[in-house]
């Protein structure tokens, strides 16, 4: 039976951004506004951020050649294109079939929450404050931006592309914390309450791997076994910190 699937798939999240840094603060004073002057498709990596690329970055390099990621995709923003660059610069280039943007792998839209604390976005928009609360991030969509099922209807697009153009290679793709937790849901044929119980378990760390391994025994074809969930010994390893702020807007949690 002919494999479909990609030998391996590493989910990454970004480095530290200077957004994740400006919404710890925002937070830690109860302010409502993040400051952030750039468009979130702009954010860059904090220094940190870029310690913590540089990190993983040695730890893909360290592999065997035959085991590193031949296939690169890459959302379109800024932290996490950067982070791309910054691990694609340790492989053997010759050996590189693709690295490449995807759109589809962009952030979450916020819409008209862009920007806001959890105190902005009480204060300012209470009714949907509370509508959120009461339909759960899974499906909550905010005027102008996307819910979770928005983020799975467009990623499963990229997993249909991932199978159709990269059976048997190895493939990294580098996003955001939610397109993480999205991927998950569908690579594991999760359903809500267990993805969301998940999120709610702990945020994925900067620069942590989700990696997933083709097991021929496994089904009738064969399926994707899970083997790392947000991996950070990579960082731990050089002494690198760790850290788990949140993509920016936010809310509570469902």
């Amino acid at each position: 039976m002919e494999q479909k699937w990609p030998q391996d798939i590493w989910l990454v999240r970004h480095g530290q951004s200077a957004g994740n840094v400006a919404r710890d603060a925002a937070e830690a004073a109860k302010g409502l506004m993040i400051d952030i002057a750039e468009r979130d498709v702009d954010v860059p990596l904090s220094d940190l951020g870029v310690k913590q690329s540089k990190a993983l970055a040695a730890w893909f390099a360290a592999l065997p050649e035959e085991q590193q990621p031949n296939v690169i995709l890459h959302s379109p923003y800024l932290r996490a294109a950067e982070t791309a660059r910054i691990v694609k610069c340790g492989f053997d280039q010759e050996s590189l079939l693709m690295a490449t943007v995807d759109e589809r792998l962009r952030e979450k839209e916020f819409g008209i929450l862009d920007r806001l604390t959890t105190h902005g976005i009480s204060a300012r928009y209470p009714d949907l404050y509370e509508q959120r609360k009461h339909v759960g991030k899974f499906y909550f969509r905010p005027p102008g931006g996307e819910s979770w099922c928005d983020v799975i209807l467009r990623l499963r697009s990229v997993v249909d592309t991932i199978t159709r153009e990269y059976a048997r290679e190895r493939v990294l793709i580098v996003g955001h914390q939610v397109t993480v937790n999205c991927f998950r849901y569908l690579l594991e044929r999760l359903d809500e309450s267990t993805i969301l119980e998940y999120d709610r378990s702990g945020d994925v760390p900067n620069c942590s791997v989700t990696s997933y391994r083709f097991d021929p025994t496994q089904g009738k074809r064969g399926k994707l076994a899970l083997n790392l969930v947000n991996f950070v010994a990579p960082l731990e390893a050089t002494g690198t910190p760790v850290t788990v702020s949140k993509d920016v807007p936010t809310a509570p949690k469902a």
